[in-house]
């Protein structure tokens, strides 16, 4: 017993002792490590920056373990719907989307008419990313792309790619770097744009020469509208509807991607009821485990339209149903 409580002494220091070495390692500047040097230096050859200050920048970034705990087990891939859903429609969530409705109702229509996104679409996207802009994130930008830009291999070059777009946007609109704050994944503001996203397809919405989706709600509006406007939103068109369970040979057809793969007809066929829909629509077919049991539903090009805003069905749906919830409440 005694030769085995020494030698677990010795496996805990170990352990231990690398912990140290290794948090002491992410404690150096990262501007001393050579893939990072060479980033910066690729920045300058390929964006203008200097290297030098550059790496004075990336010199005050932390690494943080908590962003990698964090993105290595996130909600979408670890939840059923079930519990996905108990997160996102609460009444207090659905409070706080008429409360947001009523106090925009007039951007949030010009928004409409000028994207054809529906108001509380774009209210219920809210909802989910940062409950209408209470919770925007707390760890600085600059720490969060850093840190999965070096530090997290499985996704290193998305994110090295997404710190690269950080830096142009922060240049481009007169930002100090160190000063933005946002989500574990470098996520910003209300509607929780990703650089790219931001340079992509943020706007200007109130018209006072700035786009500001970290403290103007009116940017953030135009933004989400225009994001998803930009990735094909159908004005009109529905987004998805529960349906019957298919036929038991159907299961080749249940989940098989988040981009329409199938038509409605092919959906009827399998002996389930759709209405209201043409036969030669592109659709989804999706098996959710529900708090109560197996849900299945059909997913419509809108549906596919808001993935692209988190490549999630979990997250579709949460804002599809919160949106609706929000419907019912103005039509009641």
């Amino acid at each position: 017993m005694k030769q085995y409580r020494s030698l677990l002494s010795l496996v805990c220091a170990a352990v231990c002792a690398g912990a140290v070495h290794t948090g002491a390692a992410h404690a150096e500047a990262y501007s001393g490590r050579a893939d990072v040097v060479a980033f910066a230096n690729e920045m300058s050859e390929s964006h203008g920056f200097d290297a030098d200050a550059l790496l004075a920048t990336l010199a005050g970034a932390e690494y943080k373990q908590s962003i990698i705990d964090a993105i290595s087990r996130p909600a979408e891939k670890r939840l059923t719907w079930g519990e996905y859903r108990k997160i996102f429609l609460t009444e207090s969530r659905i409070e706080g989307g008429r409360k947001f409705l009523h106090e925009h109702a007039r951007t949030l229509g010009r928004a409409e008419r000028e994207f054809g996104v529906p108001a509380h679409v774009i209210v219920a996207v809210l909802g989910v990313e940062t409950l209408y802009g209470r919770r925007k994130g707390s760890y600085r930008v600059l720490d969060a792309l850093t840190t999965l830009g070096f530090d997290y291999p499985p996704r290193s070059r998305f994110f090295r790619k997404e710190l690269k777009e950080f830096l142009l946007l922060t240049r481009e609109e007169n930002l100090v770097p160190d000063a933005l704050v946002g989500s574990y994944a470098g996520a910003m503001g209300y509607g929780q744009f990703i650089p790219s996203s931001y340079r992509a397809y943020a706007i200007d919405f109130s018209g006072d020469g700035v786009k500001d989706i970290w403290d103007n709600p009116v940017d953030a509006i135009g933004s989400i509208a225009a994001y998803l406007s930009r990735h094909g939103w159908r004005r009109g068109e529905s987004i998805t509807m529960p349906v019957n369970k298919p036929a038991s040979d159907a299961a080749d057809l249940l989940n098989v991607a988040l981009k329409p793969y199938t038509t409605v007809a092919a959906v009827r066929a399998q002996g389930v009821r759709v209405n209201g829909v043409e036969d030669d629509a592109d659709a989804t077919l999706m098996h959710l485990a529900g708090a109560d049991g197996d849900e299945y539903w059909l997913g419509l090009h809108n549906f596919y339209v808001i993935t692209r805003y988190n490549h999630s069905r979990l997250y579709a749906m949460a804002v599809y149903q919160l949106g609706e919830a929000l419907v019912e409440d103005l039509r009641s």
